[in-house]
């Protein structure tokens, strides 16, 4: 299994990803979440390179409509017509149907030919204007001369009645939807463009939950172009080397001095200012540029903890951020292993920290991927422990060194008791199994308080020290609070500036 884990190939999987689309045997597509993607090609890699493992049983999708006024073509045709007309000025809307999916999983193809039919049918009782069945379960309704504000109070009764169940051969379901809508000409002036714009106005509403709708608006198209600013600047960023990688120090309660520090990345824009990593790395994962951003960061890492080594600082480790998508890299494990030979690091000095997100439903993938790592003598840390992505459990079965305390509870343990508590709780639990635990976002001495009256044993905030740059960070790296307080509170001065 590690062996055909390794094999996937990233480029099918971003695709798939970033699309939000599968397609299956008939070539229709339906939308996919990221995990469901991963586990897909998995499954895929499993069912190529075993002769004896059982086929998947298939999943049908529901047919296009056979009539060609209610398919695709009818209406790319329509858009045309319509965005090319003089004076014309309306709005699309875009439904998507969420879990349909499962629906067909559960309930087979009759049955949900006849909810989309049904659905279909709901549809043209309630808009005034074309309906498409667009591609799988994906509806378009063009409302032309209809004002934006009015669109919205259509969306509003279409995503009402999503709320109720729908009744199919007697048997009861749910069924959820998310809607985009974008107005034209205001918004776009070509097909290709508006299409892009109510994908967009989707994808913002399912991150609202189900039954949400999304009118791409000033504001979503000023996010839309400063995303499409960053992530063309990441690719020249790398080409001049102009990824800024900064360090914060973490302080050793029991010892009483720094002896870690976390990896973090920059980068100045022209135009837009200073980009963190927390905004830019989603967008290089769905740009693919993750991989050259993970193993630079990789890289200048392996150089920061061999520079520590030569000028003789004790430290525990150095860790750094590692993407999920880095985890399905082929050559993930081999980059690791040519970091750690390179610069002859021993055995628990470097770290690599994975979002407990990522074991949510990849947690087959991610375990043998950490197995790996810590037979290679790589720490392994996961990040925000406590915030329910993941159970609590998980750190169990996998070989976990140290979590890190969801930054909530942290933040809140001033004015929340039931935060302090659920803190406390977590941090005796991590104590009682031998794994570290690290509390981020320490700013207030009330803080520090309340997590020494806990016994956390690291902790790591700008009440200790902001983030600072390879050759600062060697000269703190092992210092007690009094002797590094000069150079953290210059560095402090240097971010208020």
């Amino acid at each position: 299994y590690t062996t055909l884990f390794r094999s996937i190939k990233i480029e099918i999987f971003w695709l798939l990803y970033y699309n939000k689309r599968n397609a299956n045997a008939d070539n229709r597509c339906l939308h996919m979440t990221k995990e469901e993607t991963i586990m897909g090609l998995f499954q895929h890699k499993k069912e190529k390179g075993t002769a004896e493992l059982p086929p998947t049983p298939p999943v049908l999708t529901p047919t296009e409509p056979d009539a060609a006024s209610e398919g695709r073509a009818a209406c790319m045709n329509r858009l045309e017509s319509v965005l090319g007309a003089p004076s014309s000025k309306g709005v699309v809307l875009k439904l998507y149907l969420e879990n349909f999916k499962s629906l067909n999983k559960t309930f087979g193809y009759d049955y949900c030919e006849e909810l989309l039919s049904q659905i279909k049918s709901d549809l043209k009782e309630v808009a005034e204007g074309n309906i498409y069945r667009y591609i799988g379960v994906e509806f378009i309704i063009i409302l032309e001369q209809l004002s934006e504000g009015k669109a919205c109070d259509l969306a509003d009764e279409i995503l009402e009645r999503f709320g109720n169940v729908w009744k199919i051969r007697g048997v009861d379901c749910l069924c959820s939807a998310q809607i985009g809508l974008c107005s034209y000409p205001g918004h776009a002036t070509s097909t290709d463009e508006l299409l892009k714009r109510l994908d967009l106005a989707v994808s913002a509403a399912s991150d609202c939950g189900p039954n949400q709708m999304a009118v791409y608006d000033s504001n979503m198209h000023t996010q839309f172009v400063r995303r499409q600013a960053v992530a063309m600047y990441l690719q020249i960023a790398l080409e001049k080397n102009e990824l800024e990688v900064r360090y914060r120090p973490t302080y050793n309660l029991k010892e009483g001095r720094f002896t870690r520090a976390d990896s973090y990345m920059r980068i100045f824009i022209q135009g837009i200012g200073l980009v963190g990593a927390a905004e830019f790395m989603p967008i290089a994962e769905d740009s693919g540029q993750i991989r050259a951003i993970g193993y630079y960061a990789l890289d200048h890492a392996g150089r920061c903890i061999s520079e520590l080594m030569n000028t003789g600082r004790e430290f525990d480790s150095i860790c750094i951020p590692v993407s999920p998508v880095l985890l399905v890299q082929e050559d993930f494990l081999d980059q690791v292993t040519k970091v750690l030979e390179t610069y002859q690091i021993p055995k628990g000095k470097l770290a690599l920290e994975v979002d407990d997100s990522a074991l949510s439903n990849v947690y087959l993938n991610v375990n043998i991927t950490m197995q790996e790592l810590s037979d290679m003598g790589v720490e392994l840390v996961l990040n925000n422990f406590g915030s329910g992505c993941a159970p609590v459990s998980s750190i169990l079965d996998l070989p976990i060194n140290t979590v890190k305390l969801e930054r909530m509870f942290v933040w809140q343990l001033e004015t929340n008791p039931k935060s302090a508590s659920i803190a406390g709780g977590l941090i005796q639990i991590a104590r009682e199994l031998g794994i570290h635990i690290i509390a981020e976002g320490v700013e207030t001495e009330n803080q520090l308080n309340a997590l020494n009256n806990y016994q956390c044993e690291y902790q790591q905030g700008f009440y200790y020290a902001p983030t600072m740059e390879q050759d600062v960070l060697i000269k703190v790296m092992g210092t007690t609070l009094d002797e590094s307080r000069v150079t953290i509170e210059e560095e402090k001065l240097k971010m208020k500036m």
